[in-house]
């Protein structure tokens, strides 16, 4: 059994460079851009090359697994392709018009009861990841104080529309939030959506995201993180259930420094 999915504005161009074909993409020699994944009793990798177009040359990465399946409520026993739940969440925000990435191609087989899928999506061209070494001292990123509030409210913006829907990323990474200047202002895009899940209260939603983000942006200032929470909360000064909400984070944050010691 196979399912397929073009993106219509890149058939043509997969067709051209030959690989509009499953097997051709499944047997394509190229070097691992990130050594495989080899875990839940199956596999999964990444490569990128680029493509001959009308405009010249674009990267795509192209994501290959077998095997490599995760639990899911609405699949608890057989679970979902880890690339195909990433898929459907790409198809799910950009449905909401929350920025991430562009789906090329997907597809799943079932080949002597091997599971397989592929996931190809563009290259993020001329962004990068929001990382303490970019958001901190790259100055030829960020410009100056004006440029990085304006970057903070961007990503508090694009964090609030995620969370308005119900939608928690579930492993929000530095790494997973890539940025690009844009004039004064910035472009940004939301990746790794393999755990990605729709919640019934959206408080569980900002707390779990939130929390996450402030854990794991090492480097950043007190002030930075006080910044953009008031951005996402879209307070100057923050009201009795934001403190509430900041309080508890920080909390969180001071048990499990104390677990892991």
């Amino acid at each position: 059994m196979k399912e397929y999915w073009y993106n219509d504005d890149w058939q043509q161009i997969l067709f051209d460079n030959n690989l509009d074909d499953f097997d051709d993409i499944w047997k394509l020699k190229t070097k691992w851009f990130e050594p495989p994944n080899i875990r839940r009793g199956g596999w999964s990798g990444v490569v990128k090359i680029d493509l001959d177009t009308p405009q010249g040359k674009i990267g795509i990465f192209i994501k290959r697994q077998q095997n490599h399946i995760t639990k899911t409520f609405i699949h608890p026993i057989r679970g979902m392709l880890t690339f195909e739940r990433e898929f459907k969440n790409i198809l799910r925000l950009r449905k909401k018009n929350i920025p991430t990435l562009e789906p090329v191609y997907f597809a799943k087989r079932n080949l002597n009861g091997d599971l397989q899928a592929i996931l190809i999506t563009k290259e993020l061209l001329g962004f990068t990841p929001l990382d303490s070494e970019h958001f901190l001292k790259n100055g030829d990123i960020i410009k100056d104080k004006a440029h990085k509030d304006r970057l903070l409210n961007t990503v508090a913006d694009t964090l609030r529309d995620l969370h308005h829907y119900h939608f928690q990323h579930n492993c929000l990474y530095l790494k997973h939030i890539f940025i690009k200047s844009k004039g004064d202002g910035w472009e940004i895009r939301i990746i790794d959506l393999e755990k990605l899940k729709r919640t019934i209260f959206k408080r569980s939603a900002v707390f779990r995201d939130l929390y996450s983000l402030h854990k794991h942006a090492k480097g950043w200032t007190t002030k930075d993180h006080v910044k953009l929470f008031k951005y996402y909360a879209q307070e100057k000064s923050l009201s009795n259930t934001s403190k509430s909400l900041w309080k508890a984070i920080e909390r969180r944050l001071i048990t499990k420094h104390r677990h892991s010691q």
